[in-house]
């Protein structure tokens, strides 16, 4: 009767234990520019590195400079096979650019239909101060747009996996067709699966 109650007691710490083990998630902060490697998937650290490469790069174009023209940022198609947030990518590269002075954005790419609205609501409802009131036909016409592209190729062989991203920008004259400015970043992320598969 001891010794069942003895392997009872083991068996319910080890089941204890692995709870507390498996169960219960540890949750920390981390530093946001550390560097990610958690899955090949497309993470914090390609999006960080694709911007600090673009940002740098168009800053060095001579169309950016003292008369900080204005930019229209389309959206970055993704033609990869996998989920890839591009504004967070516009996002965190408008926002550089912004800082650095030498560029003004539009934000009719974004809130479009919202400025219209509030236009209009100025303009038509006789609500709102003739002093205050903003007119239509007064918005800043961009100078320049910001496209690009996200592909990937992806191999698998045995245990392996090669994942290959290629990242293009390029900054157009809106007015003329140009192609300004183009760049592109490459990034490869490889792993091997363990023998039991993990």
């Amino acid at each position: 009767m001891i010794q069942k109650s003895k392997i009872f007691t083991c068996i319910t710490i080890m089941v204890l234990f692995a709870f507390g083990t498996f169960g219960c998630a540890r949750v920390q902060y981390g530093s946001p520019g550390e560097v990610e490697t958690l899955t090949q998937e497309f993470g914090s650290t390609d999006l960080q590195t694709i911007a600090e490469k673009m940002v740098n790069s168009m800053l060095l174009s001579p169309v950016i400079g003292a008369d900080r023209p204005v930019i229209y940022v389309s959206q970055i198609k993704n033609k990869t096979a996998e989920h890839i947030d591009t504004k967070s990518i516009t996002d965190k590269i408008s926002t550089a650019m912004l800082k650095s002075g030498k560029v003004r954005f539009t934000a009719a790419s974004e809130i479009n239909k919202d400025l219209l609205d509030q236009l209009e609501y100025q303009e038509n409802t006789g609500l709102v101060d003739p002093r205050t009131r903003k007119k239509l036909g007064r918005q800043i016409g961009a100078d320049y747009m910001i496209y690009g592209e996200i592909t990937s190729i992806t191999k698998k062989a045995g245990r392996k996996r090669d994942v290959y991203y290629k990242i293009t920008f390029k900054l157009a004259d809106i007015e003329t067709g140009i192609i300004e400015w183009m760049d592109e970043k490459e990034i490869r992320k490889q792993a091997q699966k363990g023998i039991l598969g993990l």
